[in-house]
């Protein structure tokens, strides 16, 4: 009896022993994974009817839509309902709402830091890219801290204090055609980096420190002459970035939307939200193949009051009517795809974006 009583016993144990294995298991299946890297794409001045536009103008296939995750963000800066690029950028940035026309910095001129440089602190790499000047207001608030968004040479200036791997993009003569006669290139030189002033260097790079600055003020227009530019730099970008181990933070602005909002150019915003939305479906499939990486697709405003106001329901002979040659205060949309996407959606300030990819990076604080 006693033997039977035994047996019994220890299959009990045997029991419970693979129950709280199966328990362990589903917690663990439970718990989010965390990306190693994250690619914010920031489409200035993109709200939802660029969007719409080229979704009809792509035949209803738009990369983006393979997103699954989709909020919408409040991007007033801190004392004015309609914002400028720095001060929404900074709120994307550092978490912190500031003044419009300031680069991370409060509204007393103290520094914030930015998730680019809490990535450096924490082992991963970093990076920009830009159809813009790098130092202009957008990528200049992911790196730089100034009152003033336009005192470019200060800001070019202050890439030498930090530790990004790659920064891709115009503005050449606010590294080297200086005020002060500083030749910036020389000094980015001597701390290691490759300094590169010619696009077509940029496919046979193989190096891990790069500093592109490829048009002296800005690229031009996608019509006018850039091409494939961004395909290019933002592929580079990943790949010297997927080199590091810890994983990176990559930045990627297609800046020349809001400049044709500003127009009221519709073929001008068209044309640049095609090329952006071609690029998220790169950018897409990187994530895709790599498991590891969140992808998150927004804006840091609305530009030009855009409406569709006519057409055909195949997209074509599409009509529009702008309201305004400046921002608006809409909502904007952000896609996220990949671990963490989930944290991205529902209706929020910009300054949450940062505190969502502090949250899905597991950076506990930013000092």
């Amino acid at each position: 009896m006693k033997k039977y009583f035994y047996l019994i016993i220890l299959f009990a144990i045997i029991t419970a022993s693979c129950d709280i294995k199966k328990e362990q298991k589903a917690n663990t299946e439970q718990q989010p994974k965390k990306p190693k890297n994250i690619i914010l794409m920031i489409g200035d001045g993109m709200g939802l009817t660029q969007m719409y536009a080229t979704y009809k103008v792509k035949k209803d296939n738009m990369n983006i839509a393979r997103c699954r995750h989709i909020g919408l963000v409040n991007t007033s800066s801190i004392d004015e309902l309609i914002t400028d690029s720095a001060a929404s950028g900074t709120a994307m940035a550092t978490g912190e709402k500031t003044r419009n026309g300031h680069i991370s910095v409060d509204t007393a001129g103290k520094r914030l830091k930015t998730i680019l440089e809490v990535a450096e602190a924490n082992g991963k790499a970093s990076g920009l890219v830009a159809t813009a000047a790098i130092t202009h207001a957008t990528p200049a608030s992911f790196i730089a801290h100034n009152p003033d968004r336009n005192d470019y040479e200060a800001i070019a200036t202050d890439f030498l204090d930090t530790g990004i791997d790659v920064f891709i993009g115009g503005g050449l003569d606010h590294f080297d055609k200086r005020e002060d006669g500083l030749l910036l290139t020389d000094s980015l030189k001597a701390r290691g980096y490759d300094v590169m002033t010619e696009k077509e260097e940029l496919l046979n790079y193989q190096g891990n420190q790069l500093a592109a600055l490829l048009y002296a003020k800005h690229p031009p227009k996608v019509y006018e002459g850039r091409q494939d530019f961004l395909e290019k730099a933002s592929n580079k970008a990943i790949e010297t970035l997927d080199k590091d181990k810890d994983g990176f933070f990559l930045m990627i602005e297609s800046s020349q939307i809001d400049w044709g909002g500003h127009d009221n150019d519709a073929d001008y915003v068209i044309q640049e939200t095609v090329e952006f939305d071609d690029i998220v479906g790169k950018v897409l499939d990187f994530a895709e193949k790599d498991g590891e990486t969140l992808v998150i697709i927004t804006a840091d405003h609305e530009t030009g009051g855009m409406t569709v106001t006519g057409g055909s329901l195949d997209g074509e002979n599409l009509e529009y009517h702008f309201s305004t040659g400046h921002h608006t205060p809409l909502f904007v949309p952000l896609f996220a795809y990949g671990p963490g996407a989930e944290e991205f959606t529902g209706i929020y300030e910009n300054t949450a974006i940062f505190d969502k990819m502090m949250q899905v990076f597991g950076f506990e604080n930013k000092e």
